[in-house]
């Protein structure tokens, strides 16, 4: 695959060299003189709009995807299509700008972090509230800093943050930690239960301790994912019909089970027998919380010891977006459902604290 390339900038003093990716979203739509309705804009013209890129000392080159994909409408293909561009320029680039819609990014991103297995680059995903065309964008801080955060090196030329990142609103998190928590301020996503890794204010601090470091390992591309899985969330009075009909979907092999506080769910004997039952059918079961911080305790509360016995697995401190694109992943790989959850027990790419 050669996609099209827009050169930005050929000052290229220190031979560093980004790919800006834009999958679609908010960030790249312009709003229509005429309607006032937004529109996609050709990336050529981003230019235009951000002048200050001409002032970078990097090549910045452009991939643009043909349609643009609202973030609504991203799903696995769109997931594959990323990695087949990240892996085959992978050599070619210092690091990787993704322009991703709000809505799904971080859900892109977790999916990014397992897929792209021995990856020492930088990939940092970002977007924006309001359009890049708008005079109170905040779309071209986001832009501008994540380029500068993919292009940053150690004193040795290695990358400062070779992990898949989102920035968004001075913060800089990663992936597979991250959830988008308002529709409406510029600050937007949050990771609750793993340090920023970056703060950008007058100069980016980085939070050495806590980002991934560089191994020199062989980027290895993954693009087997399997959807055969469902989310479950509880709520008071939920019903023994409902529930069955959820485990007994034709094909499932898995599901989210997004329960009370520290992990917490009806002690009901129908709705525990119910997770036995599927569990000991190979149906995976993972205990994740509805709360947004803090992690599921499952030996905290009785509650919580009767999941365990019924064969649910403990999710620990895993985002919902993370859990959804692990177990997509390990399915996808056709492991058996002991493996599956042996290996959603392990951290594969820093996406949970055991």
């Amino acid at each position: 695959m050669r996609p099209e390339y827009t050169n930005l900038t050929h000052m290229n003093a220190n031979k560093t060299s980004i790919l800006l990716i834009y999958t679609g979203g908010t960030i790249g739509m312009m709003e229509n003189p005429d309607t006032g309705a937004l529109e996609n804009f050709n990336l050529e013209q981003l230019q235009k709009h951000v002048p200050e890129l001409e002032r970078f000392d990097f090549t910045i080159d452009t991939y643009t995807f043909d349609p643009p994909i609202d973030s609504s409408d991203m799903d696995t293909e769109s997931w594959r299509k990323l990695v087949e561009v990240v892996s085959t320029h992978y050599e070619e680039y210092s690091g990787f700008v993704i322009l991703h819609g709000t809505d799904t990014m971080a859900f892109t991103a977790s999916a990014l972090s397992f897929m792209l297995e021995g990856l020492d680059k930088p990939i940092i995903l970002t977007g924006s509230q309001l359009p890049i065309g708008v005079l109170r964008t905040d779309g071209k801080e986001n832009l501008l800093t994540s380029l500068e955060i993919a292009a940053a090196t150690h004193e040795d030329g290695t990358p400062m943050v070779p992990e898949v990142c989102i920035f968004f609103e001075n913060h800089l998190m990663r992936g597979n930690r991250t959830t988008k928590i308002n529709a409406e301020d510029f600050n937007a996503f949050r990771s609750f239960n793993y340090p920023s890794l970056a703060t950008a204010g007058i100069h980016i601090k980085y939070n050495l301790p806590q980002i991934h470091k560089a191994t020199g390992s062989v980027l290895k591309p993954h693009y087997l994912l399997d959807t055969n899985l469902t989310v479950l969330k509880l709520f008071p009075g939920i019903s023994e019909p409902i529930v069955h009909t959820v485990l007994h979907t034709p094909g499932l092999k898995a599901v989210i089970l997004e329960t009370y506080g520290s992990g917490n769910a009806p002690s009901k004997p129908w709705f525990l027998e119910a997770l036995k039952e599927a569990s000991q059918r190979g149906i995976v079961v993972v205990n994740v919380t509805q709360c947004n911080a803090g992690m599921v305790e499952m030996e905290r509360y009785e509650t919580g010891y009767h999941l365990m016995q019924a064969g649910v697995l403990c999710g620990y401190d895993m985002t919902i977006e993370a859990a959804v694109a692990k177990l997509m992943f390990l399915l996808g790989h056709h492991y058996t459902p002991n493996e599956v959850r042996h290996l959603m027990m392990k951290s594969l790419a820093g996406e949970v604290t055991l």
